[in-house]
């Protein structure tokens, strides 16, 4: 399911004291507040009014359903009037979709001369709210709370944003990663618990024979790839004149893709250390398929290529680009530093500055032909890098803010693709906080979600979250940590 795809329920709370006519009024404004939602233009997926809960059995029945409802990403709940809590205790107990409560009210400004108490008995979101908030404090129920006018664009960019968010979660649930080969060898961070990252994320996590991607690949046909060197000639320039590397490389991704569709798999790895029968590491292949929307991580790295897979699922729609990263190598000039992104040949193309070049040059690692991969420089702006690692018993999310640059240095002959960037809240003290969270070297880079939104995501799943900004410092993080290590084991 793609964003679109999704809705979002929005659920009013009321009850059966102020009479029918109250009741009326407020489902007229739920329902003039949806429509004015939809028609803002700051929500990626539509808002659908789903009722005023005013009794128990209402509350569990609709909650049973969207739970039920493959397309809720989530429920969207605010109290026009005062809503009795118990009567939600139930339902909001079996909830298993993400929930972001909106305390807001329908008027903006209190009516000097009109308001009385009829006035006051229908607009009492001021403490219905509270008292809805209560039973999401007492369940200890992950929840998303914003509070404004619900005309304000913060208050519309927010719950947008937690939207996508709530889609990401959805995403997870469903994920299905598909493994070419095992991990690197040796290498920890890139291991990890596949039970139990299903039984809290949902990702599906298997691994399939490079002999079998052999097979899929000898299989293709050369009209098939005559129009994938097409689409290649329409996105990217061709830099080379050794076509059937690049056309081989369009063998590769085509097979893969095949296996993927077949599969149900938006993510997918492999590792140089694993190419029986191969003749080149899937370089334009890999990078021409992240460019569709699929998850990628390098040398096994199945958890990367997930959230990959979830982080592009969260920026649909949006341009600015996210991909696989790692961090290679630093320029340690006094009050000029820089971190140097790229990888041995796949990073994405949504994050290219300039159309991005077709070439081939020797690998230097894996034993086999060299490759055709994209070369270019990514965009400016800013951003953020994330690493899901895995503690022992718990899954801890680090993000950092970064802020990209055009690279300083030609670099004439890095024959990769490669983003600059500066990491808040600077380079070294960025470094010691990423290493004392246990960051790992590879990262999903994205222009598009935000911090904000990993950390909403993260609550959503039960995810440890650790977020470095430009007023985190090495000493308060590692006290940080040492608290959030104490709450965990507590849990």
């Amino acid at each position: 399911m793609q964003m679109k795809d999704y809705e979002f329920w929005f659920v009013v709370g009321s009850q059966f004291l102020y009479g029918p006519e109250v009741l009326k009024t407020v489902e007229a404004r739920a329902i003039e507040m949806t429509a004015e939602l939809n028609a803002c233009g700051r929500l990626p997926c539509p808002v659908v009014y789903k009722g005023t809960i005013k009794s128990d059995r209402e509350a569990s029945d609709l909650v049973r359903e969207a739970n039920y409802i493959p397309k809720c990403a989530g429920i969207i709940t605010w109290c026009h009037t005062f809503s009795p809590s118990k009567m939600w205790l139930n339902g909001l107990a079996e909830l298993q979709k993400p929930w972001c409560h909106l305390a807001t009210q329908y008027n903006r400004d209190i009516p000097d001369k009109e308001i009385d108490m009829d006035f006051m008995n229908l607009n009492q979101a001021a403490h219905g709210d509270r008292e809805h908030g209560f039973i999401g404090a007492r369940l200890r129920k992950a929840r998303k709370i914003i509070a404004g006018y619900w005309q304000e664009e913060e208050v519309r960019q927010r719950l947008g944003s937690w939207m996508r968010a709530a889609v990401g979660a959805a995403f997870s649930r469903s994920l299905k990663v598909m493994r070419f080969g095992d991990n690197m060898r040796d290498v920890a961070v890139t291991e990890g618990d596949k039970v139990g990252v299903q039984i809290q994320l949902g990702w599906q996590v298997n691994t399939w024979p490079v002999g079998e991607l052999v097979q899929n690949m000898e299989a293709v046909t050369d009209d098939e790839i005559d129009g994938l060197m097409e689409a290649y000639g329409q996105d990217y320039e061709l830099a080379t004149d050794a076509l059937e590397t690049v056309r081989y490389q369009g063998r590769e991704e085509l097979a893969m893709k095949k296996m993927l569709e077949a599969e149900g798999c938006a993510a997918f790895s492999n590792t140089f250390q694993d190419l029986y029968g191969m003749r080149q590491l899937p370089g334009l292949a890999t990078q021409h398929l992240m460019a569709q929307g699929y998850g990628y991580g390098g040398e096994g790295d199945w958890k990367v290529a997930a959230m990959t897979a979830i982080l592009k699922a969260m920026s649909d729609g949006q341009a600015g680009g996210t991909t696989f990263m790692e961090d290679y190598t630093y320029h340690l000039q006094p009050g000029n530093q820089y971190s140097l992104g790229a990888h041995m040949l796949e990073v994405c193309p949504s994050v290219a500055a300039d159309r991005p070049r077709i070439e081939v040059h020797p690998l230097g690692i894996g034993d086999r032909e060299p490759p055709a991969r994209l070369v270019f420089e990514g965009r400016e702006g800013d951003a953020i890098v994330v690493s899901l690692v895995d503690m022992g018993g718990r899954l801890r999310l680090i993000c950092q803010d970064i802020h990209c640059v055009k690279p300083i240095l030609p670099m004439p002959n890095l024959p990769v693709a490669r983003v600059m960037w500066q990491p808040e809240p600077s380079l070294t003290a960025g470094v010691e906080c990423w290493i004392t969270a246990g960051g790992a070297h590879h990262t999903v880079l994205s222009y598009d979600v935000t911090a904000e939104q990993m950390r909403d995501w993260a609550r959503m799943m039960d995810v440890e979250f650790v977020h470095i900004t430009r007023d985190t410092t090495p000493e308060a993080l590692e006290h940080d940590l040492f608290l959030s290590n104490l709450a965990w084991k507590l849990r």
